[in-house]
């Protein structure tokens, strides 16, 4: 953008184009245009004329009213825009929402607003220029839209220059006027409002050109679309809606988990977060340090297990809140080593983008550049940490990206690629100065070794005196509630505020589940049981599990904690109930299975029907230390229980149409979950019984279900189709695939009869699973009459094809050699290769796009743009992690095949490029072209 000041002749001058850390803070004015020739345009400024011009006036108010307000500069669309260029037309229009977001101070003139001379009738009266304020010109005009919600501070003024108030004193008024909800105009993201609201908002507004009434809104919805005018207004609004919608199921599908859930759901389950027990850190040196001074980017907060590191970040993000600038981004996210959706590196980088994202919506564009390419599957295959890992740098760098906060917290609890994540964060952390980060983890050496010297750092074992301070604020809130509640007398509230501050030893953990406790211990007994209480985590977890040992649910309780330590996520209360014998018939009693939980002694907590550890060092103290009491059998005995009841539980389960949904053509987008879920309690079972037969394998408990009366066998033959379409409800057939693909690597092959099963059923599941993804009912109709004669699924299924199809279409007896097609193209394919690991393949076409493929799925990773002729000849580098095209363009490019981003383009053949291939070393590539050269 090109900003206004007055120079030291006093004439007005245009600075440079400027663009992100470069620009100045600035005022804005917002007004309503007079006749074209009365406002100065960019060629008077650059000209030194327009002096005579009505609209001269309007930037000498502004530049007088920024001077008064400590600003040198300012910007006025008539004349800070160069309009006889079309590009940079376009590039204002899609940026002028962030523009008057970003300023400093808005200036709305309202020529049409006066204020009366004062006399005798309206001296009583300070508003008395509200009735031309509400007929105002400035309420009509289409831009004038973006230019009341986005800025921060909107000052109004009248034809006089003098100031009216503000868009906060004014707020009741401007809803009356407009109709927009009061907290759209106080700055809460507009993308909390639907598109049908945020439409209804302009409908009684104008614009001279009508595809301005479209344009005008880009901002609004925060989308990106050139303007093509003479289009028409329809137009217009249709291609804004279609980009909206884009966006939004770019949005849906980045989503993994929204953090500020997860952090709602943490202070819920922890207590209530109290203010006095975490604003020692705000006075904390190194906060102060991180907080003030630009070079401090990155402060790491370590501690112990239960020192209370997860509550003191919900309380810094809640300071943040406070007192960053309204522009200002923060994001944060929650690891949970028990949960496989939110323990790996990847998810982290989902949550802080869907966050971002979220509250700037203009970044998704990052995102769109390769989600538009590879879909849902750029979030969830093998390359996704570096797609996305590149896609989070380049928003960083977005020159849009105002100050942002990064909070990541328990570190220690990524169990999936925890090098590269602090490597990454170590990196990125010292390369943007408008990104902060604050990290937390238990004092793990490996942790240290890369965060030591990268920034400040926090140690709570070095702050004893503040971290015992808010543990005593803690102890204290925690047994005024447990004396209240229970009706202690003060004796007893003494008494038990006594033994925890005695024994506490700084950690918040075991204050919490100390009282825990002491909620189901009756007012009586409370004295003479409070030594039982031990200081320490590990001597009360012992406790705890002592107190399992004495009751009456014992082996009960021992096999739901061995269960919910070894499940690959989070189970649901009926799920739980599905995987031990002695609850299966308690599935939908949500309360007594809450009450079973109970029993537990404190190791879990229930979320919303899901079942977790009440901390991470309460797993890990079972592991280590009552491993042979929960695990009596071993970690396999307890897998392969789990593996039998997923097997009952789904053959018990699942059948034809268990949505009920009564058309095989019914598409997947157009089901909606019945309720209650019939699949509720089958579907962890449905996604992980392999994983838990393989985890399981010790020859003698296990081959016996892979015999051909085994369990395993049964199961496929009875219920494989209802499986598909259980998954495919589910979205997660790719999934069921893989299943499939590890069970027939598993040892199927002692039996040779559930080994061709199982490979028939992997041809049928690759073969038909574009049409069984889109409609789950397909599994019985078209899956099956268009698969070959022979094939063992049809054979045994073949009572499954509905009566009304009564002529079968003529098809082949075998699988052919084609194990699988993958469509895509839109012209035919010249070339093809696979990845030296086999996991990929690569080809060119003539539609003039490389694409990549999941060799193993055959669902489409990426699709790469850029020749603008046929794609000739693909080839991989010898590592996998490039790909070489040649094209009919005359050129050769090399692309990133983890990413699909363009490396680079060689284009010294004078005719069509004919042969590619890479050196067995990599570090040189040769292309044959009809040039006649190599």
């Amino acid at each position: 953008m090109r900003l206004l000041q007055r120079n030291s002749t006093g004439q007005f001058s245009l600075t440079e184009d400027l663009n992100g850390d470069g620009i100045p803070q600035y005022a804005i004015l917002s007004h309503t245009w007079g006749a074209d020739i009365e406002e100065v345009t960019f060629e008077d400024i650059i000209n030194g004329t327009g002096e005579d011009k009505p609209g001269y006036e309007k930037i000498q108010f502004c530049e007088e009213q920024a001077r008064q307000d400590g600003l040198l500069y300012f910007w006025i669309d008539t004349c800070c825009i160069d309009k006889r260029s079309d590009a940079e037309i376009s590039r204002s229009i899609n940026s002028m929402f962030r523009w008057y977001r970003n300023a400093t101070r808005c200036y709305v003139y309202l020529s049409d607003v006066s204020i009366p001379p004062v006399d005798i009738n309206n001296e009583g009266n300070p508003r008395a220029w509200e009735s031309d304020f509400r007929k105002s010109r400035w309420f009509t005009r289409g831009w004038t839209l973006q230019e009341l919600l986005a800025p921060f501070s909107v000052e109004f003024f009248s034809r006089e220059r003098k100031h009216l108030s503000d868009k906060s004193s004014l707020g009741q008024l401007i809803c009356e006027i407009t109709n927009i909800p009061h907290s759209a105009l106080q700055g809460d993201p507009l993308s909390q409002f639907s598109f049908q609201e945020r439409s209804r908002w302009i409908q009684h507004r104008r614009t001279k050109r009508e595809e301005d009434i479209a344009y005008s809104l880009l901002g609004i919805f925060d989308v990106y679309i050139l303007p093509i005018y003479g289009e028409g207004t329809a137009n217009a609004l249709a291609r804004l809606k279609d980009e909206f919608d884009k966006m939004q199921k770019c949005i849906q599908e980045l989503h993994l988990t929204d953090p500020r859930d997860d952090k709602k759901r943490i202070e819920d389950t922890k207590g209530s977060l109290l203010e006095d027990s975490y604003r020692w850190i705000l006075e904390n040196s190194h906060f102060q340090q991180w907080r003030s001074a630009q070079q401090s980017r990155l402060l790491w907060i370590r501690g112990d297990p239960g020192k209370g590191k997860t509550m003191l970040l919900c309380g810094i993000i809640n300071e943040l809140k406070r007192f960053i600038a309204n522009s200002d981004l923060l994001s944060y996210f929650f690891y949970q080593a028990t949960d496989s959706r939110i323990n790996n590196a990847t998810a982290m980088l989902r949550g802080l983008i869907y966050m971002l994202v979220d509250q700037q919506p203009s970044l998704v564009s990052h995102v769109r550049k390769k989600y538009d390419q590879r879909g849902k599957t750029l979030f969830e295959d093998a390359n996704a940490w570096v797609a996305l890992s590149e896609i989070f740098t380049s928003i960083l760098q977005d020159p849009g990206l105002n100050t942002t906060y990064l909070i990541i917290d328990a570190l220690d609890e990524c169990v999936a690629d925890l090098p590269k994540l602090l490597d990454f964060i170590v990196r990125k952390s010292s390369e943007s100065p408008r990104v902060k980060w604050i990290v937390s983890s238990r004092n793990w050496p490996d942790i240290g070794e890369r965060l030591m010297n990268a920034g400040q750092n926090l140690s709570l074992e070095l702050n004893v005196e503040s971290i015992s301070a808010a543990v005593s604020i803690f102890i204290r809130h925690k047994v005024l509630e447990l004396a209240q509640r229970k009706k202690y007398n003060n004796r007893i509230r003494d008494a038990v505020l006594d033994h925890l501050s005695s024994n506490a030893n700084g950690t918040f953990l075991w204050v919490a589940l100390v009282c825990q406790d002491l909620e189901s211990i009756p007012k009586l007994a409370i004295l003479a049981r409070l030594n039982d209480f031990p200081p320490g985590l590990d001597a009360l977890y012992e406790r705890m599990m002592k107190q399992i040992h004495n009751s009456n649910y014992t082996n009960l309780c021992n096999r739901i904690l061995a269960s919910i330590a070894i499940v690959y996520r989070p189970v649901t209360l009926p799920e739980l109930a599905s995987l031990i014998d002695v609850l299966e018939d308690m599935s939908d009693d949500v309360e007594s299975l809450q009450e079973i939980i109970g029993f537990c002694g404190s190791f879990l907590t229930v979320r919303k029907d899901a079942i977790y550890f009440v901390h991470q060092s309460a797993k890990d103290y079972l592991l280590a230390k009552a491993f042979n009491e929960i695990f009596p059998s071993g970690e396999k005995g307890t897998h392969y229980v789990i593996f039998l009841r997923s097997l009952k539980v789904m053959s018990r389960t699942l059948r034809r149409d268990i949505y009920s949904l009564n058309a095989p053509g019914i598409s997947i987008d157009q089901v909606k979950e019945p309720e209650p879920d019939p699949l509720a309690a089958a579907r962890y079972s449905c996604l992980y019984w392999v994983d838990h037969l393989i985890d399981c394998y010790t020859r003698g408990n296990t081959t016996n279900n892979l015999e051909c009366s085994g369990s395993v066998c049964s199961f496929l033959r009875k219920s494989y189709l209802y499986w598909l379409e259980a998954l495919s409800l589910m979205k997660s057939l790719p999934d069921g695939i893989v299943m499939i693909m590890k069970l027939e690597n598993f040892h199927a092959d002692e039996n040779p009869d559930l080994r061709a099963f199982i490979h028939d059923a992997k041809r049928f599941a690759l073969y038909n699973r574009p049409v069984i993804e889109q409609a789950p009912l397909q599994s019985y109709c078209s899956a099956l009459v268009f698969s070959p004669e022979k094939s063992i699924v049809r054979d045994t299924f073949e009572n499954c094809i509905p009566s009304w199809i009564q002529r079968k279409p003529r098809v082949q007896e075998h699988w052919s050699a084609a194990l699988q097609t993958l469509e895509g193209h839109s012209s035919s394919v010249s070339s093809v290769a696979f990845s030296p690991d086999g996991k990929q393949v690569v080809s060119g076409s003539g539609d003039k796009t490389v694409r990549l493929w999941d060799a193993a799925t055959g669902a489409l990773q990426q699709t790469l743009d850029g020749h603008s002729n046929w794609v000739s000849s693909v080839a991989f580098l010898p590592d996998g992690k490039q790909v070489v095209s040649g094209s009919w363009d005359k050129t050769v490019r090399l692309w990133d095949a983890a990413t699909g981003a363009l490396q680079q383009t060689l284009d010294n053949h004078s005719d069509w490029v004919s042969s590619v291939a890479f050196s067995p070393d990599g570090k040189q590539v040769v292309s044959g072209s009809n040039d006649n050269t190599v």
